[in-house]
């Protein structure tokens, strides 16, 4: 069987599309950088371009008001906006979303949301890290209780992203708690059921966390005091929402990586324009030296490897495998790329010199959105572990 690794035609169609729309804000460019980088805010033109482009609607099938081009489609879609410079967190959480959707809603579901949710009249975020659970899900405390044909939602979830711009949120919640499931001897996986909560209902209260790290946007903590939600926003079956969960966060992993990706060939760009520009010690540029040139081409070889598992994963996604098959390359799609998003990072901060501090040049603002993704959406030592243990069939280490 032999290997084709040329895109397709709408694939290159997508990518060429996304260039032409960003031309178009060619003048704006840094205003927008500034905007996402420094103030937090994803600009709403662009935003409204990319729906015009269609790349909300690339995990969603036709016949729901998408072009149903598929994860891969929209991973290099992300993958060419931020090689421009402009990433955002809220085009991954409403892919992510898209996918539970698609999989796991029913029939009345899918006419009812994802229309809105392909053409970005509808943003979305995703809630499920609680204070006392972090990366372990299994401990959520979020608690749904069904009274009648409404459940009644009351917890806390935190680091929730763009709570305050989204209008839907996909929520775990527990709808059999952990006391409940250790004491009719349940298996801790299950109790877990997913929803789709209006972020304006009332009994929801935000409260913005100060952190650094997230293109355009803001985290928060998420309180819900008795929030109420129709039984109809429950997605998939109550108590079985783990195995869902999935069809969430593989892609969520796998469109991090692409995100990786374009912020690396971002970098780089940035780093041999500069390199090739500043002239030292003599007439040549510091391009010209190895102590720079070879630590560029090392991080150029590996963005070529990291963007084979990333695609590849995508295309496992895409081909219906089970999540158990595609979680480990969507899991080291996302390891690889996080470490070469630091070292690229930290390589542009180094060939800039002391501009590479400078907010007029941006780099700096681009260390902690790298960095974050060490430890978002999920650690580095998570995925180590999940290899360790689901790849390489060792014992589980935590």
């Amino acid at each position: 069987m032999s290997l084709d690794f040329a895109l397709s035609d709408e694939q290159q169609a997508l990518g060429e599309a996304i260039a032409t729309m960003t031309k178009r804000f060619a003048g704006r460019r840094e205003e927008f950088i500034q905007m996402i980088l420094k103030e937090h805010r994803f600009p709403e033109e662009l935003w409204q371009a990319l729906c015009e482009v269609g790349l909300l609607g690339c995990l969603v099938p036709e016949e729901y008001g998408g072009n149903g081009m598929g994860l891969l489609a929209m991973a290099m879609g992300l993958e060419q906006l931020a090689r421009r410079g402009l990433g955002n967190a809220l085009l991954v959480l409403g892919a992510m979303d898209a996918c539970c959707i698609v999989r796991c809603g029913n029939e009345e579901q899918k006419r009812r949301l994802l229309p809105r949710l392909a053409s970005g009249e509808d943003k979305y975020c995703f809630a499920v890290t609680e204070p006392n659970a972090g990366s372990n899900t299994f401990r959520i405390e979020t608690l749904a209780r069904k009274e009648g044909a409404t459940y009644r939602l009351s917890g806390e979830k935190t680091f929730i992203t763009g709570a305050d711009v989204a209008d839907r949120m996909l929520l775990v919640a527990r709808t059999t708690s952990a006391a409940e499931c250790e004491a009719q001897g349940l298996p801790k996986a299950f109790g877990l059921s997913l929803f789709i909560v209006d972020t304006k209902a009332r009994g929801i209260d935000l409260k913005p966390i100060p952190t650094h790290g997230i293109e355009g946007m803001i985290q928060y903590t998420v309180h819900l005091d008795g929030v109420e939600v129709a039984q109809e926003d429950l997605i998939g079956e109550p108590d079985q929402g783990a195995m869902a969960l999935f069809n969430s966060l593989n892609p969520e992993r796998i469109l991090a990586a692409a995100s990786a990706l374009g912020m690396t060939d971002y970098l780089l760009e940035r780093s041999c324009e500069y390199a090739r520009g500043r002239v030292l010690f003599g007439q040549k540029p510091i391009a010209a030296y190895q102590a720079i040139q070879h630590p560029l081409a090392r991080i150029k070889a590996q963005s070529e490897a990291v963007r084979l598992v990333t695609y590849k994963a995508a295309w496992a996604f895409d081909q219906g495998h089970h999540p158990g098959q595609v979680g480990p390359f969507a899991n080291m799609a996302k390891y690889l790329a996080a470490e070469m998003a630091v070292d690229a990072c930290d390589r542009a901060i180094q060939t800039h010199g002391g501009y590479g501090f400078s907010e007029e040049y941006g780099i700096i603002y681009l260390w902690t959105t790298a960095r974050l993704l060490r430890t978002a959406p999920i650690s580095q030592e998570m995925v180590l572990n999940f290899i360790g243990e689901h790849v390489l069939e060792l014992p589980r280490s935590y």
